[in-house]
């Protein structure tokens, strides 16, 4: 038996389903459907049925496969806006018919395309539901997401504009922040490479990592702070305590004053005489380096 391997353009993910009918299905033209050459061709689709099923006849199957080929193509272009490649929705749907095909017992009295129609378009659901994401998301957020992307599709067709929020939420019968977590779900569908073009709206170009990010205005302080640690070590511990209580913890001269038992103008003298000293360390050729500890 021949195997049928799916592969998206989006990403590279392969199903081995073995059909010899789903192969030429799948490798059938996009054109207008060709039946097989014969007086099989020309049979009604209720004796093909026969013949599949009762004597195993696969030219018959592959008769009904390639006459309900239109169908399969016709649902899987009702998801071609969902960004898939047009030819991995045709092989999913195909994939659904010759299932369908397969299960389809003419003796219930139904007609085989009420049949076909739920059971491709399943096979399209499970395949967005499955394998048509980027990266992991819940099973319940999953079908949260198809719910509202397919209430969108529809309306976006029977209005010809899209959707509000609430539009879709009187719709799907949701609330409105599960509407939103529907669509802010459904864009986990498919990612986005950082070096792809993007335009900022204002004339300049770039990617759109450029987008990410920014400089860090206090980046160039880290040297900073180091020199000035090691600089502090010079200082007397009294005025390592005033300058960590006026630049650290934010306290006036006055409470400094209140804090150490001196005057507010003693406060001011031991600042301004520490800053003077850290000012001159720092501005050295070679300013005090800060230590380093030996591992040991």
């Amino acid at each position: 038996m021949a195997g049928l391997k799916f592969v998206g353009a989006g990403k590279r993910t392969a199903m081995e389903l073995v059909s010899t009918s789903a192969e030429a299905v799948v490798s059938a033209p996009a054109g207008p459907t060709v039946e097989p050459r014969g007086s099989i061709g020309c049979l009604g689709t209720n004796e093909l049925f026969a013949r599949w099923r009762e004597h195993g006849d696969r030219r018959a199957r592959e008769a009904l496969v390639q006459r309900f080929l239109p169908l399969a193509r016709k649902l899987a272009r009702r998801y071609s806006g969902a960004c898939e490649p047009y030819d991995d929705l045709v092989q999913v749907a195909s994939l659904g018919l010759v299932k369908a095909v397969d299960r389809f017992d003419p003796e219930r009295g139904t007609a085989f395309s009420s049949f076909a129609v739920p059971t491709i378009l399943g096979e399209l659901k499970r395949y967005f539901r499955d394998l048509g994401w980027s990266v992991h998301v819940p099973r319940g957020a999953q079908e949260l997401a198809l719910r509202v992307e397919d209430a969108y599709q529809k309306l976006t067709v029977k209005t010809g504009r899209a959707p509000s929020v609430s539009v879709l939420a009187e719709y799907t019968e949701l609330s409105i922040e599960d509407v939103l977590d529907g669509l802010e779900t459904a864009a986990s569908h498919h990612s986005v490479s950082l070096d792809a073009p993007h335009d900022d709206g204002e004339g300049g170009s770039g990617t759109l990592g450029d987008t990410f990010g920014e400089e860090d205005e206090r980046f160039e302080l880290v040297d900073a702070s180091v020199t000035i640690a090691a600089a502090a070590r010079s200082l007397s511990a009294r005025e390592r305590r005033v300058l960590r209580l006026r630049f650290v913890e934010d306290r006036t001269q006055t409470q400094i004053a209140q804090s150490i038992g001196v005057s507010q103008m003693q406060v001011s003298r031991i600042l301004r005489g520490a800053l003077e000293k850290l000012r001159e360390l720092t501005q050295r050729p070679d300013p005090p380096q800060p230590e380093r500890r030996l591992a040991g």
